[in-house]
């Protein structure tokens, strides 16, 4: 996945005559504390450089997860277009731009970050956005959430690991009173990120909150440690991402997890792909999360017919049809 033309030629010129090495340093600095999920009372994000690190490195991949995120969504309500949305922790506007790309009638949208160079940065984005009307909101996600109105859409993405884990039920039932429809909570795809997940769900679903996606049932879910739901999504790197990285391969693998409830009931499928597809001759075994509650594998053979067909043409994400 690349990133919208408008939005990458903006991030290039951000860019441009950032010193390679600094970049890389603060890149390199920036996804350790990512990884460790660094929690000190500061923003990950503290200065300009690391701003333009997070532009170089982060921008993409979340992009791309909070993007194949709102494609699963969509197929499973088709009648949803947003016009409005508040993002919570909202970065340089990242989770703005994925929005408008899959619901091109985006019309306004507020936008709540604490982090001085980030909103700066997201300002400028956000010119080249086609949203009609943008807010910059400061705050911290962790107290409370002013807002006007609540909105079509929420979301939530790549926040929650920033947080201590007791602000996450008040966060969660905030966020839930400010949507109208839809909402969307991203996070890193990663036994912890699953697990944060996890409590979100429960939280929701305890407030009356209807499931999209990914789960097909709103029972309990079937995975247990070691094992954690998660996809995946290729991100593709410009020369600059791959400079930031030190990386040669043009594209990496953004792992996250998430979940989409409404309240709005919908279809659910009959069941979702929770792992890569196995493929030999002839045959294809997908890992599902059926609607019943229940996870397993299956295998499908030409003698399947129409079947086998299907899922040769499903990949990890999707939803069976």
């Amino acid at each position: 996945m690349e990133l919208p033309r408008a939005l990458r030629d903006t991030v290039d010129r951000t860019l441009a005559g950032v010193p390679a090495a600094e970049l890389a340093r603060a890149a390199a600095a920036l996804s350790q504390r990512y990884r460790a999920e660094t929690r000190d009372g500061r923003h990950h994000v503290a200065d300009d450089l690391a701003a333009r690190a997070y532009l170089a490195t982060r921008l993409p991949a979340t992009f791309a997860a909070v993007r194949a995120a709102m494609a699963h969504t969509r197929d499973l309500r088709p009648d949803f277009s947003p016009r409005t949305l508040i993002d919570a922790g909202a970065g340089p506007g990242t989770v703005m731009w994925a929005a408008a790309d899959c619901w091109p009638g985006l019309e306004e949208a507020a936008l709540i970050e604490a982090s001085a160079p980030m909103r700066r940065f997201g300002e400028q984005l956000a010119a080249q956005a086609p949203v009609g009307k943008v807010a910059w909101l400061a705050g911290d996600v962790a107290r409370r959430i002013e807002a006007s109105a609540p909105a079509d859409l929420v979301t939530l993405a790549y926040v929650l690991d920033e947080l201590a884990p007791a602000d996450l039920p008040m966060l969660v039932r905030r966020l839930w009173e400010l949507t109208a429809d839809m909402l969307l909570i991203v996070e890193p795809g990663t036994p912890a990120g699953w697990s944060r997940i996890l409590q979100a769900r429960d939280v929701l679903l305890g407030a009356g909150a209807r499931m999209v996606a990914p789960c097909p049932h709103a029972l309990a879910c079937p995975l247990t440690p070691p094992d954690w739901c998660h996809f995946a999504r290729r991100v593709a790197r410009s020369r600059l991402h791959r400079v930031a990285k030190g990386g040669e391969v043009p594209w990496e693998d953004e792992k996250y997890s998430y979940l989409a409830v409404s309240r709005l009931a919908g279809a659910l499928p009959q069941a979702r792909v929770i792992a890569p597809p196995r493929q030999a001759s002839g045959r294809v075994t997908l890992k599902l999360c059926h609607a019943d509650g229940g996870t397993g594998e299956q295998m499908f053979s030409r003698r399947d017919g129409e079947a086998y067909r299907a899922a040769r043409r499903v990949g990890w994400g999707d939803a069976l049809p």
